[in-house]
């Protein structure tokens, strides 16, 4: 008789690196939103929308993957749509308000994603520490611009709250794009060699109608 389980251990996704990422992505977007964006423009509702997502939908996929490995790969590519869509309205708000987008090799990015912040209140301070590392004057506490202040009003070499908060969010964005597309690689490669619920069933079906086998 096959030990092979009908339905497979699922739904453990709290534990995936990729989805704890999203998460953290989708609380820095909500405050981002907050803080930097009209609240009853459009375009606030589809950020924190597309955040969420991501992070709907790696659960969900994660909890369907034990009967469904199809559904589990479609959802996964639509959570790493939804990041992706969300990193695009990102770097137009820093494009429309003549922001600098960090380069990939940024070492402020960098120096985030070594911090492996945990929370929203953990990328906050990173934030207002880097800013200071800027201006000085300021200190870890000073003062953030008001709620949809257009930090590109004052022009300055020094990089502003917005600026700092917008390619913070990109760059952990950019580390669960990462990790969902190595998700995504390696169910894709699952599914083909492995197949699906059916043809699991079929297996189990198979070996158990042939019944132990004799030494």
């Amino acid at each position: 008789m096959s030990s092979e389980p009908l339905i497979e251990p699922h739904g453990g996704y709290r534990h995936l690196r990729s989805f704890q990422v999203a998460q953290l992505a989708y609380d820095v977007t909500v405050r981002f939103a907050d803080r930097y964006i009209e609240k009853r423009s459009r375009t606030h509702d589809q950020m924190v929308q597309a955040a969420r997502s991501g992070v709907q939908n790696i659960a969900e996929g994660s909890k369907v993957s034990g009967t469904s490995k199809k559904m589990e790969l479609k959802l996964t590519n639509v959570a790493r749509a939804s990041l992706e869509e969300l990193r695009l309205d990102y770097e137009d708000f820093l494009r429309h308000r003549a922001l600098p987008l960090w380069a990939k090799e940024d070492p402020r990015r960098a120096a985030l994603i070594a911090r492996r912040c945990a929370t929203a209140e953990a990328v906050a301070a990173w934030i207002k520490e880097t800013h200071s590392n800027h201006h000085g004057q300021d200190g870890p506490g000073g003062p953030e611009p008001s709620e949809c202040q257009n930090a590109a009003s004052t022009p300055s070499t020094f990089p502003t709250y917005p600026e700092i908060a917008a390619n913070a969010a990109l760059a952990l964005i950019a580390v669960a794009c990462s990790l969902l597309d190595r998700q995504i690689a390696a169910q894709a490669a699952a599914f083909e060699s492995e197949g699906g619920f059916t043809e699991r069933l079929y297996r189990i079906r198979s070996q158990r109608r042939q019944g132990p086998s004799r030494p």
